[in-house]
């Protein structure tokens, strides 16, 4: 008699827990099944979005122009992208909301993405597209080469960056007005002592000072327009660069350089510049 009740309190438990694990089991699909609904549901996605507008940093981060280029966070949003794609989901986009604002926090430690003011400079060679087709590859490859030498160490010793080159030309980024100019003046300089088949290069540059946008280690607005058709301004071999520059150097930069400007005029035959301002000044820099 004594052994039936300790058989039915060892059997019910037994049963207890089996039906608990029944329900739980029951439950487990319905959650993952509401959260695989949500993930992918376009009022949650929509709901997201919104909240990524108030954050800091750039909204759109995760696109191919904001991941495109240098740092952590970049590059941990391309690797999301490769393994989630591109299909929109909730939690994507909460992912890039936690990295957007991983980039903005970086931002304001002058290393990412931001709208401060900076000076845009251009280059290109005058007439190095006519020379190169006499001259071959290996003089070209030869030219290139010493012209780098020559210009981009006093770009780096003053503070500038190269974004990019682009055949005989490069485009740079600097901190200030002053530094852009006595890297222009020093590079220039530099340039003087460079020889090859016969060429001595001129290097035109344009200059112009604004608050473009840095997005995937690029710089994309209209401050970078007008300081490349600046450039263009330039005709054999001048220093060109717009007003908002000129306004942004300290009164005795140019006077310490030796340098001086005057008003740019355009010639009677030469077209109007595309993409810029009406109003847009253009000083060429003249020594005195």
């Amino acid at each position: 008699m004594t052994d039936r009740p300790d058989s039915t309190r060892d059997e019910r438990p037994v049963e207890s827990n089996k039906a608990g694990s029944g329900r739980s089991d029951r439950r487990r699909p319905a959650f993952a099944e509401w959260l695989h609904a949500a993930n992918r549901g376009t009022q949650v996605i929509d709901a997201v979005r919104r909240v990524r507008v108030l954050l800091p940093g750039d909204p759109a981060f995760g696109d191919p122009l904001s991941t495109s280029g240098p740092g952590s966070a970049r590059a941990v949003a391309r690797a999301a992208e490769r393994f989630a794609g591109d299909e929109p989901r909730a939690a994507r986009e909460i992912g890039l909301g936690a990295l957007q604002v991983w980039q903005a926090a970086l931002e304001r430690v002058g290393r990412g993405k931001g709208s401060r003011e900076v000076t845009v400079v251009f280059t290109d060679l005058v007439g190095f597209s006519s020379w190169s087709l006499g001259a071959g590859d290996e003089a070209t490859l030869e030219l290139l080469r010493k012209v780098a030498k020559a210009i981009e160490p006093p770009i780096v010793d003053r503070g500038g960056h190269v974004v990019k080159r682009m055949g005989d030309g490069l485009m740079a980024v600097f901190p200030s007005a002053d530094k852009a100019i006595q890297a222009v003046v020093a590079a220039k300089k530099n340039l003087a002592d460079v020889e090859v088949a016969g060429l001595r290069p001129e290097m035109r540059v344009g200059i112009h000072t604004g608050a473009p946008k840095e997005i995937g280690g690029d710089w994309l607005g209209v401050d970078v327009t007008i300081a490349a058709r600046v450039m263009e301004a330039g005709g054999n071999g001048n220093v060109m660069m717009s007003a908002a520059t000129l306004q942004a150097l300290r009164p005795d930069t140019l006077e310490d350089l030796g340098y001086t400007v005057k008003p740019y005029r355009r010639s009677f035959f030469a077209g109007p510049l595309q993409g810029v301002p009406e109003d847009l000044r253009i000083f060429t820099l003249k020594r005195i």
